[in-house]
């Protein structure tokens, strides 16, 4: 690089693989450093310069002079000069390389102009390099009146550490100057700049941090702009597209915060969390780094990378995604897009196999906020050989364990959790819907099915029409399983929080056991019951026009405790005649069950009649050796089934409460 002064250059600088060639004064009247370089290499030179031997020549001009005269003199001081300027071009200009120079050749080409006196715009990105570089060369006040380091000094005080954004930037400029950086405290001022900044704004107010904490930065909105005319209403809506909204500006300073490096970034987030910051931020930060640096950590987002852009290694993404994990928030977020992302962050730590702590501070951090989830979130694959199952279904029952183990703590801290409650009821819907999903996977033992069917408590349902869709599903997918394990599997509903739409399908279900249509037959009943007694009730209840008014007059002409008296005993009567009522709609609708379960065993033991018969004729006069027809099709009859004595409910003890 040459400086274009109109003046040869009398000193190079060689930083890396560039050499500058430039002006001895200029950066002697601005560093003390190169001021004391460029005079030992003068020193050096004139040195060398001084003992060169001239003896051989001085014989040679003599011996010519003897012999050939004046016109041999001439030639030898001609040789004499061409030698000289042959030297002069060999020696050149002295150089001076310059070693580890803080901030590289770019840096010094600012350096360099700043000695000259050209004007150099000042930034977040390299304000901190040429703090460096200028505290190497020595660019104190004792040199120059506004030398360099206090110029650097002033604006990284006035400038950069006041803007949040600016802050980031020169953070990551001092990556490439870490020793420097270090050793004058600027990557600790950076760093106490970011987290005070950031601590100043109130995420709850916007839903994200809106503030980046400099008055006049870009996208700043400027109280002196002069208001628009009515008729400039384009004019208007052009200005506001053009304006960065707050919240770009928000994800502007987080998106400069993921191109640092995973020591500095962790040097944030632990500053952050020291400092009492708000946890919405910090998993904010969290987020945004992980997505820019893990790829495909959200299934919506996964896109191929192009060819220019260098991805991490696996081992580096491990490390990554602990160090992510590990500086999660305990405390429970507010928002859905997290526990999506949490959930990315879980399929891909499985599938880097990440540390078993690090996977069981996602699981729980899932556990305590998973009404936010979604069906989509909960099909995780099986990516062990181990599972012979589609989906890892272990995985989803250890979450909701850690889900209900919440409740509890809540409860145990004497924090009134409602026993229908919201979030519950949407776990349980959300498990219902799983569960209908994972139920046509042939792979799926009754055992799993069943476990995680009971996980959650009655409270958790108010109706059972989605376990019993997910139940119907499993049966149809899974007709090999025995009679008891079809009737261990229905039991994990409760007939009477069947909706009627629910138990007519049902009472027409071939594939449910005939104790299990059995109940809902009779709970249906019991719902057509109550139905048909509550319009008999409404058919007999008197208009209030017609019983007041009489009832009025009558009590007019009574005392106080009369008309007391008078209301208790109409109170008495109506309660006894409306149980009279029911207790003869029940009896009539339990003759009718009764009826129906007899009809039901005759034909079961008719059916049982003719089989043994038909086994009977066709078995083979010579004795054994012949198959029977119920081995020969698989029917199997076990007289327990029809009995209407047997007990008709599955044992629900197992069931959490």
């Amino acid at each position: 690089m040459f400086c274009t002064t109109g003046l040869p250059s009398d000193i190079e600088i060689e930083v890396d693989d560039m050499t500058f060639h430039l002006h001895k004064f200029p950066l002697m009247s601005k560093s003390g450093k190169l001021h004391l370089l460029i005079t030992e290499q003068e020193t050096k030179s004139f040195s060398s310069a001084n003992l060169r031997p001239s003896a051989n020549l001085n014989s040679s001009v003599s011996a010519a002079e003897d012999s050939d005269g004046k016109g041999k003199r001439h030639e030898i001081e001609e040789e004499e000069q061409e030698l000289e300027e042959e030297e002069e071009e060999e020696a050149g200009s002295p150089c001076i390389k310059l070693h580890n120079f803080p901030g590289g050749s770019e840096t010094f080409e600012l350096v360099a102009k700043f000695c000259y006196g050209v004007k150099i715009d000042l930034s977040g990105s390299n304000a901190a390099p040429l703090r460096c570089a200028a505290e190497h060369l020595e660019m104190t006040e004792g040199y120059s009146p506004e030398n360099l380091i206090s110029k650097a000094e002033r604006f990284l005080s006035t400038s950069v550490f006041k803007s949040l954004r600016e802050s980031v930037k020169a953070l990551k400029s001092c990556e490439s100057v870490s020793g420097s950086a270090e050793s004058l405290g600027i990557t600790d001022r950076c760093i106490e700049s970011i987290v005070s900044r950031a601590s100043s704004v109130d995420p709850s107010l916007f839903g994200w941090p809106v503030n980046d904490g400099g008055g006049g930065g870009e996208g700043a909105i400027s109280v002196t702009d002069p208001p628009l005319l009515p008729g400039d209403a384009s004019k208007q809506a052009d200005s506001r597209r053009k304006k960065p909204t707050r919240d770009s500006k928000m994800e502007s300073w987080f998106e400069d915060l993921a191109q640092l490096s995973l020591p500095v970034f962790n040097r944030v987030i632990s500053a952050m969390r020291s400092g009492d910051l708000s946890p919405d931020i910090i998993e904010s930060c969290l987020m945004c780094y992980a997505k820019k640096h893990i790829p495909g950590i959200l299934r919506s987002n996964r896109k191929p990378q192009s060819s220019s852009s260098t991805a991490a290694s696996e081992n580096e993404q491990r490390e990554l995604l602990e160090t992510v994990t590990s500086n999660l928030p305990l405390d429970k977020s507010s928002r859905s897009a997290t526990t999506r992302f949490l959930f990315g962050l879980l399929r891909t730590a499985i599938i880097l196999n990440a540390s078993e702590a690090c996977r069981n501070v996602l699981e729980r951090k899932i556990g305590s906020q998973l009404e936010q989830a979604t069906l989509d979130d909960l099909l995780i694959p099986s990516y062990s050989y181990l599972n012979e199952t589609l989906y890892d279904v272990d995985l989803v029952e250890r979450i909701l364990g850690y889900f209900l183990d919440t409740l509890e703590q809540a409860n145990a801290a004497g924090i009134e959790v409602d026993p229908r409650s919201p979030s519950l009821m949407l776990v349980g819907k959300l498990i219902d819907g799983y569960l209908a999903e994972i139920a046509s996977d042939a792979n799926l033992k009754p055992e799993k099915f069943y476990n995680l069917a009971i996980s959650l408590p009655d409270q958790a349902r108010l109706y059972d029409d989605g376990l019993y869709r997910a139940v119907d599903v499993y049966l149809k997918a899974h007709p090999w399983i025995t009679e008891a394990e079809r009737e261990k599997i229905c039991g994990v509903m409760d007939c009477q929080k069947l909706t009627l739409e629910a138990c007519t399908h049902a009472a027409q279900n071939e594939r449910l056991p005939l104790r299990a249509v059995v109940q809902v037959l009779f709970f249906e009943q019991l719902q057509l019951r109550q139905a048909i007694a509550g319009t008999l009730l409404a058919a007999q209840t008197p208009s209030p026009s017609q019983s007041t008014e009489p009832r009025q007059s009558e009590r007019r002409n009574l005392t106080i405790g009369e008309a007391v008296r008078e209301e208790e005993r109409e109170g008495e009567g109506g309660r006894w005649r409306e149980t009279v009522r029911e207790n003869q709609v029940l009896k009539l609708d339990m003759d009718t069950m009764r009826t129906r379960v007899h009809r039901l065993e005759r034909e079961c033991s008719n059916m049982k009649k003719v089989i043994a018969t038909i086994d009977k004729d066709d078995r083979p006069r010579g004795g054994g050796g012949g198959w029977s027809i119920t081995k020969r099709f698989g029917c199997k009859f076990k007289t327990q089934v029809c009995d209407s004595q047997e007990a008709t409910m599955v044992d629900r003890t197992s069931r959490r409460s």
